[in-house]
């Protein structure tokens, strides 16, 4: 059995997918194998991802589901997952040619069940980290922590134990909304264990203007403001936390409430007295919510 799964969830991407797999081909170590999960996309991705099982270069699985948003191809995956590692590259980004040898390298040299698994750097395509390089000589880290503290303000690229994504997941969304950001799981993953830190370069990410899920965020805030509302329900509830960033979430949970017309979002939060102090601030950030969406 291969040690890590690269999953792969896409939606009209077999522009840019093609990148993706060639990036996996010119892997150094074939200790993995690729699981794209198509999110019901009608632009010929099927017979792209077939031709390729057929080369036969790379072990490939394809799964096709209706479209239902990014988190249910992350709970797909989660779901089929079957290797002791895996690790998500989004079908605009690609590996560099010896990531999976580092991945492996380092979890067969650091590893064990005391870690959350692997956490390395995105890429530019100009070879520059985003954000810059993880503090020298830090070789492990609470995520959250490390978020709050600033230690690092780049994007990462995490590499998770598949018995922990099994375990957390699936993401239990709502009807009609679309937009769960999949980072409600790695949340609860990463404040029960730590993660190795890899100061190295495991994927090239290039940001899709158009459909990326960065984009629209003040469309997505009224598209889907139960789910915003319950990663916000989670994130207060960490244990790794301070009492500023409770607060910053507590006023953005409000807000979305307002949106979702969540009149009892005092009662289901789970720090009750965060959510009536944050009241007041929370209407006026949903009133710049609404205001940004209306003028685009």
């Amino acid at each position: 059995m291969k040690t890590l799964t690269v999953f792969t969830p896409t939606y009209n991407r077999a522009h840019t997918l093609g990148r993706t797999y060639e990036s996996l081909c010119r892997q150094t170590l074939q200790d993995f194998e690729w699981l794209v999960i198509d999110d019901g996309s009608t632009d010929g991705t099927r017979a792209l991802v077939e031709s390729w099982q057929h080369e036969a270069r790379i072990p490939i699985r394809y799964i096709y589901k209706e479209n239902g948003g990014l988190y249910t191809g992350y709970n797909t995956a989660y779901a089929n997952i079957n290797t002791e590692l895996n690790v998500c590259i989004d079908s605009d980004d690609f590996m560099p040619d010896n990531a999976v040898e580092i991945i492996v390298t380092e979890w067969r040299h650091r590893g064990s069940n005391q870690y959350a698994g692997l956490l390395g750097l995105d890429f530019e395509l100009n070879g520059e980290p985003i954000g810059g390089y993880f503090p020298e000589g830090m070789t492990e880290a609470w995520v959250y922590d490390f978020r709050l503290h600033k230690t690092h303000m780049g994007d990462c690229k995490p590499v998770f134990r598949s018995e922990l994504t099994r375990q957390f997941s699936p993401m239990q969304g709502f009807q009609g909304e679309k937009n769960f950001n999949p980072h409600y799981i790695a949340m609860a993953i990463e404040d029960e264990y730590p993660m190795l830190i890899v100061n190295k370069n495991l994927c090239y990410v290039e940001y899709q203007a158009n459909d990326s899920m960065s984009a629209g965020i003040y469309n997505q805030y009224f598209n889907s403001p139960r789910s915003f509302s319950q990663t916000r329900r989670r994130e207060v509830s960490l244990k790794h936390n301070t009492l500023k960033n409770r607060i910053r979430v507590s006023i953005h949970y409000v807000a979305t409430s307002i949106i979702a017309h969540e009149w009892n979002y005092i009662t289901t939060y789970p720090e009750k007295w965060l959510a009536v102090l944050c009241t007041p601030p929370g209407i006026l950030l949903y009133l710049y919510l609404k205001h940004k969406r209306k003028n685009g």
